[in-house]
């Protein structure tokens, strides 16, 4: 797929129905991340909020062992647009991103925009029958990378759409990163991809995905990835939640673990897939994106066609999003 160097291409990962419908073992561990004793990350991060509508609790401290690289937390006055030294828009019909998606990807400030209490919102608008426009924003930066021997964190608190049933119908926000060499001519999806987050349909739940190797099929099951299938996230939709990931490159074999409100849900380690395939998706540095689509291959697959009944403006909402770094040893 042919892209710009200066934006992520117009590429991102399929979904089959047997992959969104796949559950799997990891539902356990999400059973533990809505309430139990499951394992908690590498310093602990503060967990969101259990109050619909309020901000994730988050303390000023890095985790520990962890500092700090890069955080913005999207103060600014109401209805301006997000630091532009931190952020740049991906524009465009949506269906050129290869997922089917139908909205049109705008740098408005109808679409993005701060709310001025602290939060980014991104907001699906739709304009006649069904047409949608919407929002999709990526880091300036793309360096952000596990160190040899360390730990790479990146993690924010978000709230979903506020949406459910028919009137969620079509709606995917996902948080997620794309990996440094597609900026300079690589390709996807053996660059690697991490879904931190996607929900779809506002189902009240999550996905966490990794995308790598060759597609279609591959080491990695493209265009599906290694994912950890529907995990239930309940309150998503009315409530700020912590989402996270953690990239290990202290244990043997490397590990790549998912959290929500600080308790892991997933991981895949190295030993997945083969060497090549793994060094060529992690071993650099990331940029991270945020979007609302509308429409797609992911959303369909789970019946959620757009239909008259979707819900216009429902934005996601964004409190902070923060990389972190721990050194080797």
């Amino acid at each position: 797929m042919k892209h710009s160097q200066t934006t992520s291409p117009r590429r991102r990962r399929g979904r089959s129905l047997i992959s969104a419908l796949a559950i799997g073992s990891a539902v356990v561990l999400a059973a533990a991340a809505c309430g139990s004793t499951a394992s908690t990350p590498s310093g602990g991060a503060a967990s969101a909020s259990a109050a619909a509508g309020s901000p994730a609790l988050v303390t000023a401290a890095p985790p520990a062992g962890f500092s700090l690289l890069w955080r913005d937390d999207f103060e600014g006055t109401s209805g301006t647009a997000p630091s532009a030294t931190n952020w740049k828009y991906d524009t465009g019909p949506g269906v050129s991103f290869g997922t089917g998606e139908q909205e049109t990807m705008t740098s408005s400030l109808d679409n993005v925009y701060l709310d001025g209490s602290g939060h980014l919102a991104i907001k699906p608008i739709r304009s006649g029958v069904n047409d949608w426009t919407s929002g999709r924003i990526e880091t300036q930066r793309s360096d952000f990378e596990a160190p040899a021997g360390g730990i790479l964190r990146v993690e924010g608190s978000l709230q979903q759409p506020n949406v459910t049933g028919a009137d969620g119908m079509g709606y995917w926000p996902a948080f997620w990163m794309l990996g440094a060499p597609l900026r300079s001519g690589g390709s996807w999806p053996s660059v690697g991809e991490i879904d931190l987050m996607e929900d779809v349909n506002g189902r009240s739940s999550e996905y966490g995905t990794l995308h790598c190797g060759t597609a279609p099929g591959g080491p990695c099951n493209e265009n599906s990835g290694i994912g950890s299938g529907e995990l239930p996230c309940p309150g998503c939709q009315t409530a700020f939640h912590t989402y996270a990931i953690e990239y290990d490159r202290s244990t043997t074999p490397e590990e790549l673990r998912w959290y929500l409100d600080g308790k892991q849900i997933f991981a895949v380690t190295a030993t997945r897939v083969d060497d090549t395939t793994w060094t060529n998706a992690m071993h650099h540095g990331f940029f991270v994106i945020l979007n609302v689509a509308m429409g797609g291959g992911f959303p369909s697959a789970l019946g959620g066609v757009l239909l008259p009944s979707t819900a216009s403006g429902r934005p996601m909402l964004v409190d902070y999003v923060a990389v972190y770094i721990k050194p080797a040893g």
